[in-house]
């Protein structure tokens, strides 16, 4: 087994080995100057690779680390106070370069625009008007273009007035199929790479106009006077090739600008770059891909754009003094938080020595209470717990043998309702219960009286839980027994009121004045297609027929009440494709985050939605719009459904 001492010697990984590889060369091509496409490569793989190193030398530091709180604590510390604020700093660092640098490539790329504009502007006033004073116009043309360092342009103008500059130059008009290829925004403007007759290839800054009848066209080098004036005292600007280390094309020999100086300490040097697709003059090429690159300070792009110097000086030590700020904070967190874990750690090891004693059965363990604040209130509670911890123990053996006790009854009132509906040729039944708790206090149940003839019920029992699941068997016992003594063909032979009549006066005396329950009897005879019923105070079923809806009134009082109850009975004939739906109150009484209920009114309608569906789909569909309805997975009311369709 490895040492604490092995582990920390532990030679470097491959992960390590090749980040520090990225580090060297990312250190070399940037201090040699190279390519910043070359300096990118380099980067990403270093960032990702730095990411993994810091991950693994955490993971190896804590490891390494024993199990004592006090050095988790210290670990914690470090990234809940420390790490966060580097982080932050590094965020900010990293966005502050890549803002300054795009900041000042923007600048640049607008100012090199505008000169572009402008030359456009002097070819389109040299179109309108060559025709009175093509001499003049051409001498403002040459002193604009001079005086922005558009030097050795040519120009050849087509037309009522034809002109060329200069007289020798060998420039011809673009063809207009290579223009509406090149500028498709038809600005007018725009970056070529050209070879003129007799000077070297390069890249040119181009401008065409067409008026009148008329068209004229510039073209000029882009040299590096002119990207040195673009933004004064911004930096060195320059159009860059990627797949080359040299500047892409430019001409002229004169000055092609500088860093600027630092401002102060911490004024870092930054790179902006900024992609631009060149055109080959006059050919069907795919544009050259170039990088306008300017290379500046902090300082200098702040100046330029507030245009006040005492601005840059301001930002800089404001973040200076925030920094330090930041610094001495986190030092005082750390200070404060290698105390606090003594403390923290002290009581904590109090704590382990009594849940170990616990953990033995010794509740008479006491620990010692010193202080007067949380950790000491801590203490004293887990004295008060130890005290208490043996009589929960208790309660919670109890609570364990109620809830078997309640998984017991589960199983077995889920064999008391019916496995399978009885079958007949006119007549298919379905029936489902979903309760709320773990027993529950609603009844269905299918008994087969003859071979033509079919019993079912449905009721609620009031209240819930187990007694209310007794309420329930009984009622199927009851109700079971009065109808064992018939198993042939032939005619109904019960009546449904005597048999609702009988069950409540067994219940009435069995039970507890208070336990009652809702209860519909229906018996159904095929030779008639006749449905005979007693509803005992339970929620009217619903008679689909078409698309009329009749409701099987109550015809008598709850059973179990009162004993001298008297109950009538109904008979109404059932048609082929008749639906009939008898249903508890946890299907029409639950209520919506404003306190309204489900209701009759919208089971009716998904009745009539869902019409020609399977019975047991029809049962889904209304048991998920109730649990839609009341926004809870945790049922309000135990849920029970019975569908009878006449085939």
């Amino acid at each position: 087994m490895q040492t604490d001492g092995q582990r920390r010697s532990r030679p470097l990984g491959i992960t390590e080995i090749a980040f520090f590889a990225c580090v060297t060369a990312f250190i070399l091509l940037h201090a040699f100057g190279a390519n910043i496409l070359w300096q990118g490569l380099i980067a990403l793989p270093m960032i990702i690779l730095a990411i993994a190193t810091a991950y693994r030398t955490v993971r190896r530091i804590l490891r390494g680390a024993i199990w004592r709180l006090r050095n988790r604590l210290m670990v914690a510390y470090l990234f809940i106070a420390l790490v966060p604020v580097v982080l932050i700093l590094a965020m900010a660092g990293l966005a502050g370069y890549v803002v300054i640098g795009e900041m000042a490539v923007y600048l640049a790329n607008r100012e090199l625009d505008s000169h572009l504009a402008q030359m456009h502007r002097q070819a389109l006033v040299l179109a309108r008007v060559p025709a009175r004073d093509p001499e003049g116009v051409l001498q403002r043309t040459e002193e604009y273009l001079h005086a922005n360092s558009f030097a050795d342009f040519e120009l050849v103008a087509t037309g009522a007035h034809d002109l060329r500059y200069p007289p020798d130059g060998s420039l011809a008009p673009p063809d207009p199929q290579w223009l509406k290829t090149v500028d498709p925004g038809k600005r007018g403007f725009g970056l070529a790479v050209m070879h003129p007759a007799g000077k070297p290839e390069g890249l040119y800054a181009w401008a065409h106009a067409a008026a009148r009848g008329n068209t004229v066209t510039i073209v000029a080098p882009i040299r590096h006077e002119l990207l040195t004036t673009l933004v004064p005292g911004l930096g060195v600007v320059s159009f860059i090739d990627p797949l080359s280390t040299a500047p892409a094309g430019l001409t002229g020999t004169g000055n092609v600008g500088r860093i600027p100086a630092k401002s102060n300490l911490v004024d870092a040097q930054v790179e902006g770059l900024y992609p631009v697709d060149v055109s080959y003059w006059g050919e069907q090429q795919k544009p050259l891909k170039l990088f306008l690159v300017v290379t500046t300070r902090f300082s200098a792009v702040l100046s330029t754009v507030f245009q006040k110097p005492e601005w840059n000086e301001f930002i800089f030590v404001g973040l200076v003094t925030v920094f330090i700020l930041l610094l001495l904070v986190e030092l005082a967190a750390l200070v404060a938080g290698v105390q606090l874990s003594r403390t923290i750690t002290g009581a904590v090891h109090e704590l382990y020595e009594g849940t170990q004693h616990v953990k033995d059965g010794d509740f008479s363990y006491r620990i010692p209470v010193k202080g007067h604040d949380q950790l000491a209130d801590l203490t004293k509670s887990f004295n008060t717990m130890t005290v208490n911890l043996g009589s929960l123990i208790v309660v919670a053996k109890e609570k364990e043998r109620l809830e078997s006790e309640l998984a017991i009854a589960r199983e077995v009132q889920n064999q008391l309702f019916p496995r399978e509906a009885p079958k007949l040729k006119t007549l298919q039944l379905r029936g489902v219960c979903q309760p709320a708790r773990m027993v529950s206090g609603d009844y269905y149940d299918f008994m087969r009286i003859s071979d033509k003839s079919v019993g079912f019920a449905i009721g609620d029992v009031a209240g819930k839980g187990i007694s209310a699941a007794l309420l329930m068997a009984t009622i199927q016992s009851t109700m079971r027994m009065q109808l064992s003594h018939t198993n042939g063909s032939g005619p109904v032979p019960h009546s449904t009121a005597s048999l609702v009549a009988t069950l409540n006066r067994q219940l009435y005396a069995t039970t507890a004045p208070e336990k009652y329950a809702t209860f519909y009897f229906a018996l159904y005879d095929e030779e008639s297609s006749s449905l005979t019923y007693t509803n005992a105070g339970h929620p009217p079923p619903m008679l689909l027929s078409g698309s009329e809806f009749q409701t099987l009134d109550s015809n008598g009082t709850v059973v179990g009440a009162f004993p001298t109850a008297r109950y009538g009975e109904r008979t109404v004939p059932l048609k082929p494709g008749d639906l009939l739906v008898a249903y508890t109150d946890g299907i029409i009484e639950p209520e919506n985050a404003y306190g309204e209920m489900f209701g009759e009114d919208r089971l009716k309608d998904l009745l009539l939605k869902h019409e020609s569906a399977d019975s047991s789909e029809i049962i889904a569909h209304a048991m998920e719009a109730v649990v839609e309805w009341t926004g809870s997975s945790e049922l309000q009311d135990d849920m029970t459904m019975i569908v009878v369709r006449h085939l």
